[in-house]
């Protein structure tokens, strides 16, 4: 009767055990047969096609540092150090091989019929100061935007890492706080010339007749011809919004999140490169492109035949407006014995 006992709790702690080993059988079969550092069991690109960017937990008032990866910053990467290069390259040095080559091919617009040794008023004292302050901040803010883009390629290897590190730290202190008077001068520049600069039929007749630098005779315009009232409104728009983008990546994430503060990069970069190509036309017909141009913001006057051959509306509306059209008489001048 004892050895049928002991014959019966054997049987059944066998089945017991096996009963025990069948239910952990399928938790077992789920773990992987090796134990995996890298965590292949659980792949990226999975995580991502479900969600914008990976997230974990954090305890710090900053919820934004809970990002652990947002695969957005990968392509805003690519866009800052290839894309970037090639629109700005293209667009810069595109201009100015087609600036080059008008210059050769066209040379200085020429006044047709001479000076006349008087001049009239163009612009006043304020104008120029307004358009001189604006203009120096945006080549300063030009030249140190452009830096963040080609100083490291370009620079860096010509003056080694010290003297690219101390002129960066200038540069990035200069970028930003001349970005203020540059957006003061640039709502002086939309107050003060905007009922000059709106769009109108004479406009049209000018740019048919390519504003007498392409082809024979100029077209008349009033005070702003088609392509200064282009002008106008590329510095109007582009910076106010080089002046909104800026600010935003100047004080960071207190209007928009990580995605907002790549797209007014994009946007700020893009804009300013642009603008760069465009102010180089500029700024060629105002020195050597057209003759007696520059003396309209160097000195506020233009010599009268160049008013009526680049402005003759305006100068028939300074005459009918004053009588006599603030014309000035340049004192002759007497050769030397």
């Amino acid at each position: 009767m004892a050895s049928f006992a002991r014959y019966l709790r054997f049987v059944v702690g066998a089945l017991a055990f096996s009963f025990m080993v069948a239910l952990s059988m399928p938790a077992m079969a789920q773990q992987p047969s090796q134990v995996d550092p890298a965590a292949r069991a659980v792949h990226e690109q999975q995580l991502l096609k479900e969600f914008d960017r990976i997230q974990g937990r954090v305890t710090i008032p900053d919820k934004r540092s809970d990002v652990l990866e947002q695969p957005a910053g990968r392509e805003w990467q690519y866009f800052h150090s290839v894309t970037l290069r090639w629109i700005g390259g293209i667009a810069i040095l595109g201009m100015l091989a087609v600036l080059v080559a008008f210059y050769l091919t066209r040379g200085m617009v020429r006044i047709q019929t001479g000076r006349s040794g008087r001049t009239i008023v163009r612009f006043s004292g304020f104008e120029r100061f307004v358009h001189w302050m604006t203009a120096v901040c945006f080549v300063i803010l030009g030249i140190s935007g452009l830096n963040i883009t080609f100083g490291r390629p370009l620079l860096l290897p010509l003056i080694g890492f010290d003297a690219f590190s101390e002129w960066s730290q200038w540069a990035k202190y200069a970028h930003n706080y001349l970005s203020f008077p540059f957006t003061i001068g640039v709502i002086l520049i939309f107050l003060m010339w905007l009922a000059g600069n709106i769009p109108n039929k004479v406009d049209v007749e000018w740019l048919k007749r390519g504003g007498g630098i392409v082809g024979e005779g100029h077209p008349p315009a009033y005070r702003f011809n088609a392509g200064q009232k282009a002008i106008y409104w590329i510095v109007v728009l582009g910076g106010g919004a080089v002046a909104i983008t800026g600010y935003q990546l100047m004080f960071p994430f207190y209007v928009t999140n990580i995605e907002g503060m790549q797209l007014a990069q994009a946007v700020h970069a893009i804009v300013s490169v642009l603008f760069i190509a465009v102010m180089l036309a500029h700024i060629y017909i105002g020195t050597i492109g057209m003759e007696g141009a520059f003396e309209a913001m160097g000195e506020g006057t233009v010599d009268l035949n160049w008013a009526k051959e680049h402005h003759s509306l305006w100068l028939d509306e300074e005459s009918a407006r004053t009588g006599t059209g603030n014309v000035r008489h340049q004192p002759s001048s007497t050769p030397a014995e």
